[in-house]
């Protein structure tokens, strides 16, 4: 698989491709979703809201280690490893991750909130997770596991989210009431945290 390698050159977002570490997810997630649950958002507003992602996160993609966590994480927030789940045949893990994040988000905006969902360099959507990834529902349009991109999912207001990072292999949470209903869960799946309000507290 190849994967967007970065050329920072000032703010200007651009890559070129690279090799990548193997893909979990391939076939799980459909990028192509247009189904009125799920909405690609249009160039401006998809530049809009990027444009306060950057700001308010003080975002800066790279594939260097002195640059990562990526992002000035919250500080409610936790940030987890997901570097052991590749080594898992049966993704039995990385599926109990995806339903324990999926649910919270989803709980967290209530039965008629949206949420962004941001694909660094490809499209991102606006989209009703009450009504995705159910019997007969369009698919989740990305997955809360950063398969090769940076994916991050936001409420409308930015208070709540997550930020996965697929260089460094970590998952970050943010927003107390998604730590509420998720954190206990995922360090049963992902062992303890590496960062808590973006200070360091376990090995990295």
């Amino acid at each position: 698989m190849l994967m967007k390698r970065i050329c920072e050159i000032g703010s200007v977002r651009t890559f070129v491709n690279d090799f990548s570490a193997p893909s979990l997810l391939a076939g799980r997630y459909d990028r192509r979703v247009m189904d009125e649950p799920v909405m690609e958002l249009s160039d401006a507003e998809d530049r809009r809201v990027w444009d306060r992602f950057y700001e308010k996160f003080s975002f800066q993609p790279s594939t260097s280690p002195s640059k990562w966590p990526a992002i000035k994480e919250p500080g409610a927030s936790v940030t987890w490893s997901l570097a052991t789940l590749p080594d898992e045949p049966d993704y039995e893990r990385l599926d109990r991750l995806l339903a324990i994040v999926e649910q919270g988000l989803s709980s967290c905006v209530g039965p008629s909130g949206n949420l962004f969902a941001l694909d660094w360099q490809h499209p991102s959507y606006r989209f009703a997770p009450q009504e995705v990834g159910g019997p007969g529902q369009p698919a989740w349009p990305l997955s809360p596991y950063p398969d090769g991109d940076y994916y991050i999912f936001l409420t409308e207001d930015f208070r709540i989210g997550s930020f996965g990072h697929p260089w460094e292999e970590s998952l970050c949470l943010f927003g107390e009431e998604l730590l509420d209903v998720t954190a206990t869960e995922l360090d049963k799946v992902l062992g303890l945290p590496i960062r808590r309000s973006g200070k360091v507290v376990g090995p990295a």
